[in-house]
């Protein structure tokens, strides 16, 4: 065999290699990401079921992230808060027919963002009478809206129950325009994100889908719901 030969096979050797570790990073890369929702969604139900946030079932047919309908530069940034810590959501959010389930926390930073989606400060709190704000990424986990119509049906899992709803409008404003988080005297969802949903820069308008309460699945007891809401009091006495 000629010296040219076998330093032609070292090579074919040499980027073999190099190819097969690169496909098993993007595959590991990949898989974590599809599987971290999931894992939010697991930590939210076992805190769940401590003595305060008792509650029955669990995340049985949880869908995995989808990243098919994602920008690129929103799958790297979901990816790269895989490797921080972030606290329990305090609520799951499910819509069935874009198979979304995706972790709520309280907040709207960037870094929350890009991991879920948050409830709306100011808005009413998960788990009280009114108008939730929750808001999400259009290139992330709320593209799917996008395919949303007037009577699907949304979920909103809390610690005591799993609650219902039924969207009744969509439509788009301007992003000073705050009446759609207006409070009101029933339960309602209202889920925020920026519109056109493939703009490319800083989107001009809002997508604002509201959704109205349909019914709820109680998912604790009499002395289990008593202990929560005894607590979710004193919180709320100490918060500034």
């Amino acid at each position: 065999m000629s010296l040219g030969s076998k330093k032609l096979k070292r090579l074919q050797a040499v980027l073999l290699v190099a190819g097969l570790v690169l496909v098993g990073y993007a595959t590991v890369t990949y898989l974590r990401g599809r599987v971290s929702s999931r894992v939010a969604a697991a930590k939210f139900d076992a805190q769940s079921t401590s003595p305060h946030l008792a509650m029955s079932g669990g995340t049985n047919g949880a869908a995995a992230v989808d990243y098919s309908l994602w920008s690129d530069k929103r799958i790297k940034e979901y990816e790269a808060t895989l490797a921080e810590h972030f606290d329990s959501p305090i609520g799951i959010l499910r819509v069935e027919k874009i198979r979304l389930e995706v972790p709520v926390f309280d907040g709207t930073d960037d870094r929350i963002l890009n991991r879920g989606v948050g409830r709306i400060i100011g808005t009413t709190r998960i788990g009280e009478i009114g108008n939730i704000g929750i808001a999400g990424h259009r290139d992330g986990f709320f593209r799917g809206l996008k395919d949303v119509v007037v009577g699907d049906t949304m979920e909103l899992q809390t610690a005591a129950a799993r609650q219902t709803y039924v969207v009744d409008s969509i439509r788009t404003v301007t992003p000073n325009d705050v009446s759609v988080l207006k409070n009101s005297p029933s339960p309602a969802l209202t889920l925020v994100t920026c519109y056109p949903f493939y703009f490319i820069g800083s989107a001009p308008q809002r997508y604002i889908v509201h959704a109205s309460f349909k019914g709820e699945t109680s998912l604790m007891n009499e002395p289990q719901k008593a202990s929560l809401q005894a607590t979710a009091s004193r919180t709320k006495e100490n918060t500034p």
